[in-house]
């Protein structure tokens, strides 16, 4: 799908948050139900702000939407992403890093922002069925795969 003449194109960033426990043997990736649109399953995420930088937008918008905390998480800056794909004939990219959460249970439970109407941590496959877009799935995969090699 081609984008219209003069559409401005859009940036968001966020993280693929994960956490490991059973002596690290079961990862789980952290996934919202957005409250707008079909409800899609996704990673914390949002739209670059003026002057913001990719990361800056994806530690924001995680605190923003799950409340999760910078302290409660570590970055793998190793794993950047980016997804492109067109949102209403509009070019859209999101750029993601992997985020290992601390603590296998976070001290602070998650809150959602009212961008989402639940939340879930899931294992690969589960992530991906509920996922459901290519891309998402693709790039959990990935995620997974770099995890199993390299953490």
């Amino acid at each position: 799908m081609a984008a219209s003449a003069g559409a401005t194109a859009l940036r968001a960033a966020g993280l693929v948050i994960f956490r490991r426990h059973g002596d690290k043997k079961i990862t789980e990736y952290l996934l919202m139900q957005t409250s707008y649109g079909n409800h899609h399953w996704t990673p914390p995420k949002g739209h670059v702000d003026p002057g913001e930088s990719d990361m800056e937008t994806a530690l924001r918008e995680t605190k923003e939407e799950s409340g999760l905390q910078r302290n409660s998480f570590h970055v793998v800056d190793e794993f950047r992403r980016e997804l492109c794909y067109d949102v209403f004939s509009v070019p859209k990219t999101v750029v993601y890093w992997l985020a290992e959460l601390i603590e296998p249970e976070p001290l602070t439970p998650i809150k959602l922002s009212a961008e989402h109407q639940a939340y879930d941590w899931l294992q690969l496959e589960d992530a991906c069925s509920r996922a459901g877009y290519e891309e998402m799935q693709s790039l959990l995969r990935e995620a997974d795969a770099f995890i199993n090699l390299r953490l």
